[in-house]
């Protein structure tokens, strides 16, 4: 078996760095070659751009990562991001994931009506869902999701426990509300 970790890891970003103001043009050139990265003089050369946000897209309390100069941004980080943080963030770009930094998440999250976060459904405890709230038993939701109907159990049981729930129609109810709830009517 080959570790290609090691190999990763030492490879190199080329990021072209924009900023309308030069000092933060040479801050934010600084942070890449901290993150052990290449700054590029051309957005041609590069593989990401990284940029004060000047423009449209300007926000003083970020930086934001483009995969390249006619592409949609991938990723926000906080201006006060350490080099650890911006290498992570550069990599995960690269690998073709959006980045966020958490402090500056959607105001829309921290809207939750009990504070609490809201629970993540994986995707396919959502196609086990959908099935519930057609009336499905669990053998036929095994049948159309082809799974086993001990999978089925183990997802509602999951289900059930995320959402707080004791039912399965509990659980529809539930979410259902949640839904209804974080809808905006114009």
């Amino acid at each position: 078996m080959i570790n290609l970790a090691p190999a990763l890891s030492a490879q190199s970003i080329r990021v072209f760095v924009t900023a309308s103001d030069p000092t933060d043009r040479t801050r934010l050139r600084g942070l890449v070659l901290d993150a052990g990265h290449r700054a590029v003089e051309s957005a041609d050369d590069a593989e990401l751009v990284l940029s004060d946000g000047s423009g449209a897209a300007s926000d003083e309390r970020r930086i934001f990562i483009l995969a390249g100069a006619e592409v949609d941004q991938v990723g926000s980080l906080a201006r006060d991001v350490t080099p650890a943080q911006l290498d992570a963030a550069l990599r995960a770009a690269a690998a073709g994931l959006l980045v966020r930094s958490p402090e500056l998440a959607s105001p829309g999250f921290d809207a939750l009506a009990d504070g609490a976060p809201e629970p993540l459904l994986t995707p396919r405890e959502i196609e086990v869902l959908e099935c519930i709230g057609e009336g499905l038993t669990n053998k036929l939701i095994a049948r159309r999701l082809d799974i086993s109907l001990h999978t089925v159990k183990f997802h509602i049981e999951s289900l059930l426990r995320k959402l707080g729930a004791t039912t399965r129609a509990q659980a529809l109810a539930l979410l259902l509300e949640r839904r209804r709830s974080r809808t905006i009517e114009f």
